[in-house]
């Protein structure tokens, strides 16, 4: 009957306190860090200037990796697949085009995406003129469109200029000068009939020719038809492959490469997996309306008819020059030596790997030893995602002795992967954070930290004699700390106070004993304790490993700790002592009460077990029946009232769901029955809610009591949450066995994957991690959703049985999770607002270096006269080493090329038009302006006049717009003596202007082009040429017999005044004589 009021009782005890608990203003959970290659990886793209490597993926992810630890991670609107990505070298921007045809530009210095440019049209090929702010599109019509960036706008400008598809291939059009009708046997062919989309139409490849990249473009279709494009003639000057060319099966070119410094050889793949090399006219050399094919790749791929997916060159500066191929979904990667006995004698490398290829790209190390060979590194993408790394030195060296007797070894292949540990794997984490913990080591220690660490790229390598050793004072002493468990049963401890890992100390199978190895197994529990510097692990085959940790801090002779980990040797500075424990199972749990010296162990064949501490003995092990699974997944200890006498008592959760007490001192069950849902699924966290646990077992608390000590002063409760449901039982009612709900929530799907409560500054939070990438935050105990957002990338699915996880979820007590995806990527979210997770941040996720003096070396695939900075820069100021000569020289392009862009080469072709009007970017055309009698230039200076037939094009002409009333008008309003002389010669000025204008309005197309060095139409003959001179010539002298006969009859004028006033003035005098 006691037992009975006094659960009574506590059910009637009032759940609210002072504060209101935890509010959806208490909470902002956002993504914090991303570490790692992101998975779902598709595409590469690589500044060699900016050494930042950008890898996409099919989510709408793209993550950048600079110099000196720097990574960033973009996150696009849109989750849709990269189909295209490529840098503008150099000035900080980011292209990126998706699956559904729009173009993203982004900031690299802000990291953020400026604008997106919806594209009319299927994109099948793109490529950015370097150095300059244009870009080219390549559409499944077979048409190519040119786009320039502009920076101060934010903006994408789709320009005039186009190559339409009837142009560049075989029957060209007739050039149709502005503003004239196209012929009718023209106009019926092509105006208003765009091309029809096909396979063989589209544009696979636009290759700007190395060291004419302002005047020529290659293009190839998909038919495999070339064509060499001059951009100044708008015409094509070779034509050449396509189905006529080459008298073979059936066959679609893929993709294709320069494989020539000066652009006078290109490679092609196709579909059927053919490689032909074709010849070129370079910059200097008279072009041919044919081109040959010089040999063919003969690397087996037709065998298997496997499709050639990319081709890259590498200019070997003095050395054979080398062509990399993947095919189609094939693991094999090979190499081609190119030289003058490549026809003849092959000499080729098959790299084969470990998994189907899906990009490439070649990386040259940063080295600061200039004097060096510079190492490089060819990067391949996986379809699953995975990117591995080859020494390109060592395919170069395999190449070269290839040729020779001695037998050269093969380049060996590294998975890049996250430098947690050699050869393991993640099975269980635990993440420490201290927010009042000492600044041992200054912003500017860790950025030299981060500078000497090991990358996560092999190209990015750290010289011996530059690099510097991890101060690791303690676990307290430091901001962000991280513990490991592997599958080879290895614990790391790594200092996280920075958004990048410092390994600090390395522990496995050390003891003080002389107990012998029992074998390497998988950890699976790890619990850290502060106040008894504790650190326990337990493993798959149940045994339990005790590490006490010497006073902190932790110094040695130079207080440093090696950055690759430390021997048994160097771990006795830090290390005091190691206990082994034999349990039976695998070990799944591991707790410690706060006023207790002994530590409760679960197992997954439902044996608890309470060990001591100091004597590394077992005090019992009680072994739980269960009818659906008798894992044991959570422990937790708390002091409780059974019948009137205070006990220690021990919560268990077990996997299927049900929650029972046991007596801590003797192991016995206090309660008489489980607590259970009616239909159990498989139970994931299990938590007291009292506002005095840890909620992470970290048992760092002594900081989070003083925050949280008056937030709450609830009933005592337990929280059970499994993959669908959450329910929060009382915990006087839980121990005497009595099943009474106090809140509850259900989910149909998706399922929870991980669970975890924090401590706010106003209560207590549930945070759940869902499997389809979904993070609510949910109030406790009534369980009402705060907010929620969406870990794009995050993807999770349940283990086999008997199988370890994949994706390991920690959580620290103030909110923070990191989830680690195997060995690839680790992603980082906090919860509390205005909570600074890491020291750093914002240098480290600089990868753009905007100030920083860089050079054109590290090109590998530039020609010699392309690394001198044909270019330069383009948007802003000119490089520190550039001289005055070439930016003159840039300049003087880019303003050639912009003219040339800016004038429709083609009226006819209506894409430009339809691509405007389908685009959210809208062209305001200026109205007309009145007409102001200031305007009016009535020289004939052709200088004067060249301005306004420069624009009539594009306004249809000034003068066209004016009537001879409104001419009229504005000369009316002179007054004086000009009046009579404005009316003499009104008549005939309107007439001339008139005649000027209809003849103006003809020539002005010829006029730009003879202007800006264009070559003259194919319907301009010579005749005509020799008559519109004639007609400029018969203009002026028009004008100046105008202005002789306005002079004349000023001059009259003057005369006839002076006459009168002669007269009047004799008048006078024989006035005055009178």
């Amino acid at each position: 009957m006691f037992v009975k009021k006094l659960v009574e009782k506590a059910a009637k005890k009032p759940g609210g306190s002072s504060s209101e608990g935890l509010r959806a203003n208490d909470v902002e959970p956002r993504v914090v860090l991303h570490y790692g290659i992101p998975s779902g990886s598709h595409l590469f793209a690589y500044d060699p200037i900016q050494k930042i490597l950008a890898v996409s993926t099919r989510d709408g992810r793209i993550k950048l990796f600079g110099k000196d630890q720097t990574q960033c991670l973009l996150v696009s609107e849109e989750a849709s697949t990269s189909k295209f990505l490529e840098f503008v070298q150099n000035q900080g921007i980011l292209l990126n085009v998706n699956a559904k045809n729009q173009i993203e530009v982004w900031d690299l210095e802000k990291r953020l995406l400026s604008h997106v440019h919806a594209f009319n049209g299927e994109i099948t090929s793109f490529r950015v003129m370097q150095h300059t702010p244009y870009f080219y599109v390549g559409d499944s019509s077979g048409n190519v469109s040119v786009l320039k960036i502009d920076q101060e706008a934010n903006q994408v400008i789709q320009m005039d200029y186009t190559i339409p598809y009837l142009a560049s291939n075989g029957n060209q059009p007739l050039y149709i000068p502005l503003g004239s009708e196209p012929p009718l046997e023209t106009s019926c062919c092509f105006v208003g009939s765009p091309v029809e989309t096909s396979d063989d139409t589209s544009v696979v490849s636009i290759l700007p020719q190395p060291t004419a990249e302002s005047k020529r473009i290659l293009l190839v279709f998909s038919s495999g038809f070339i064509a060499l494009w001059d951009i100044k003639e708008s015409k094509p000057v070779l034509k050449t492959g396509g189905h006529g060319m080459v008298k073979q099966e059936a066959k679609k070119a893929t993709c294709a490469c320069w494989v020539c410094p000066s652009g006078s050889r290109v490679s092609v793949g196709y579909s059927n997996g053919d490689i032909l090399i074709w010849s070129i006219p370079s910059k200097g050399e008279s072009s041919t309306e044919s081109s040959a094919m010089i040999c063919k790749l003969n690397l087996g791929y037709k065998s298997e008819k496997i499709p050639i997916a990319s081709l890259k060159w590498v200019y070997g500066e003095g050395k054979a020059s080398r062509v990399y191929v993947i095919g189609s979904s094939s693991n094999l990667l090979q190499v081609v030596l190119l030289n003058d006995q490549t026809e003849t004698r092959m000499i080729k490398l098959g790299l084969h790997v470990s998994e189907p290829c899906s990009d490439m790209e070649m990386i040259m190390a940063d080295g600061n030893d200039q004097g060096k060979h510079k190492q490089g590194s060819l990067f391949v993408l996986g379809k699953s995602g995975r990117v591995y790394a080859y020494d390109d030195n060592m395919i170069e060296k395999y190449l070269i002795q290839s040729q020779s007797k001695s037998a050269p070894s093969l380049p060996k292949e590294t998975l890049v992967k996250m430098p947690f540990s050699d050869s393991s794997s993640i099975t269980v984490g635990k993440f420490l954070t201290n927010p009042s913990h000492l600044l041992n080591l200054s912003d500017e220690d860790y950025a030299q930290l981060a500078k000497d660490a090991a990358s996560i790229l092999p190209s990015q390598t750290v010289s011996k004699e530059s690099s510097r050793s991890a101060h690791f004072p303690g676990f307290t002493k430091v901001k962000n700390v991280y513990i490991t468990g592997h599958n080879d049963g290895t614990i790391g401890v790594w200092d996280m106070s920075c958004p990048f890992l410092i390994p600090v100390l390395f522990l496995k199978e050390q003891t003080d004993q002389d107990i012998p190895s029992r074998g390497t197994a998988a950890l699976t529990a790890l619990h850290f304790d502060s106040n008894l510097r504790l650190l326990a692990s337990g493993d798959q085959n149940g045994m339990v490993r005790l590490y006490r940790f010497k006073p902190e801090p932790y110094l040695t002779e130079n207080s440093f700790i090696p950055f690759h980990g430390s021997s048994k040797k160097g771990n006795t500075h830090i290390v005091q002592s190691v206990k082994n424990i034999k349990l039976t199972g695998s070990i799944t749990c591991i707790h410690k009460s706060q006023n207790s010296k002994h530590l409760a162990i679960g197992s997954d064949q439902g044996h608890v077990s309470l060990v001591d501490i100091e004597e590394a003995t077992v005090i019992y092990t009680k072994h739980i029946a269960s009818e659906i699974c008798s894992g044991v997944i959570s422990l937790q200890s708390e002091s409780c009232s059974v019948q009137g006498f205070e006990k220690n008592v021990l919560v268990v959760a077990m996997r299927d769901s049900s929650v029972f007490a046991l007596d801590s001192d003797t192991g016995n069950m206090i309660g008489t029955n489980m607590i259970k849902p009616k239909k159990p699924f498989k139970a994931l966290f299990m938590q007291i809610l009292d506002g005095k646990q840890d909620s992470s077992g970290n048992g760092t608390d002594s900081n989070r009591e003083s925050i949280v000590e008056d937030v709450s002063i609830r009933q005592p409760s337990v929280l059970i949450c499994s993959e669908k449901s959450i329910y929060v039982y009382s915990l006087a009612q839980v121990v005497q066995g009595v099943k009474k709900v106090l809140h509850k929530k259900k989910f149909s799907s998706p399922s929870i994957c991980s669970a975890s409560t924090f401590h706010g500054t106003s209560g207590v939070g549930l945070t759940l991690v869902f499997s389809d990438e979904t993070v609510e935050i949910r109030s406790l105990p009534e369980l009402s959703l705060l907010k929620q957002i969406s870990i794009r990338g995050f993807s999770y699915s349940s283990p086999k049985q008997n199988s370890l996880l994949e994706i390991t979820i920690s959580a620290s007590w103030d909110g923070d999770l990191v989830m680690v995806n195997g060995d690839s990527e680790l992603i980082v979210s906090s919860v509390l607002p205005q909570k600074d997770t890491f020291r750093l941040v914002e240098s480290l996720s600089r990868v753009y270096k905007k100030d920083s003096t860089v050079c054109q070396e590290g090109n590998i695939a530039s020609s010699p006269k392309e690394k001198k900075g044909m270019f330069g820069s383009v948007f802003k100021t000119k490089p520190k080493r550039t001289t005055d000569t070439e930016t003159e020289s840039t300049k003087e392009t880019i303003e050639a090329l912009s003219k040339i862009f800016a004038t429709a080469n083609f009226p006819w072709n209506n894409n430009v038009e339809r691509s405007r009007e389908c685009n959210t970017v809208i062209r305001v055309d200026n109205e007309e302006e009145e007409l102001d009698i200031d305007d009016i230039d009535i020289e004939d200076d052709d200088d004067h006049h060249q301005p306004q037939e420069q624009e009539q094009h594009k306004e249809q002409g000034i003068l066209s717009g004016i009537s001879k009333q409104k001419l009229a008008n504005k000369f009316s309003s002179f007054k004086g003596k000009l009046k009579q002389m404005t009316a003499k010669n009104e008549k005939s000025v309107v007439a001339t202007n008139e005649e000027k204008h209809e003849e103006t309005s003809g020539t002005t197309v010829e006029q730009i082009k003879k202007r800006y060095g264009f070559a003259p139409s194919e319907e301009t003959s010579a005749a005509k040429m020799a008559h519109s001179k004639l007609q400029d010539n018969l203009k002026k002298l028009q004008g100046i017999s105008l202005k002789t006969t306005e002079m004349e009859d000023t001059a009259k004028s003057f005369s006839s005044t002076a006459k009168e006033l002669l007269n009047a003035v004799e008048f006078n005098k024989q006035s005055s004589k009178s």
